[in-house]
């Protein structure tokens, strides 16, 4: 007779090796002032992982971000900015350097991950699974979108031209949180 834990055991023991993870909770990001972003720690919570970079012609969304969060928050939103400097070379700074300039310019407190790699094969690992789950909706430039539920599923994806307070992520977030 066949065991189904251990079929399922086995099944998802070939997932993780092949990198096909279930879901976000899978990952993790450094934070930009060290540690880890862990983003099972947003179990049961609704996440954006948002794309970021300051010498871009988007890097105004930050503000939106941020109002996000402080809307959103208390309700079970997180927000995470990726800093990231894949396209065309518009997140040149340190991580200090980053951190300063949203804080200061922005007055940005959700939390940042430490610059990282969001395209092509050096892709963060989360980036990666992003791109098995959603192949026609990846980061083609700075202030992608993606819009993580509390399962760990990912929900939607926005286009960097997409602003923070576009109403169908104001509808995504809102159904989203509405959901038990």
């Amino acid at each position: 007779m066949i065991d189904r834990r251990t079929v399922l055991g086995a099944g998802l023991a070939m997932m993780a090796a092949a990198g096909a993870e279930a879901s976000a909770h899978a990952y993790s990001f450094d934070g930009i002032e060290g540690g880890a972003i862990k983003l099972v720690d947003s179990r049961g919570k609704l996440l954006m992982v948002v794309n970021t970079a300051s010498r871009c012609g988007f890097t105004g969304q930050y503000a939106g971000l941020q109002t996000l969060w402080t809307r959103y928050r208390s309700r079970g939103l997180t927000i995470i900015g990726v800093p990231s400097n894949d396209f065309a070379g518009q997140e040149p700074g340190s991580n200090e350097e980053i951190l300063g300039f949203c804080s200061q310019r922005f007055g940005v407190t959700f939390p940042l991950a430490a610059k990282t790699t969001v395209i092509g094969e050096d892709a963060h690992p989360f980036y990666r699974w992003a791109a098995r789950e959603r192949p026609s909706d990846t980061p083609r430039w700075n202030f992608h979108k993606y819009l993580i539920g509390r399962d760990g599923g990912l929900k939607a994806g926005f286009t960097s031209a997409t602003e923070p307070s576009d109403p169908a992520i104001i509808v995504a977030i809102e159904t989203e949180l509405g959901r038990t």
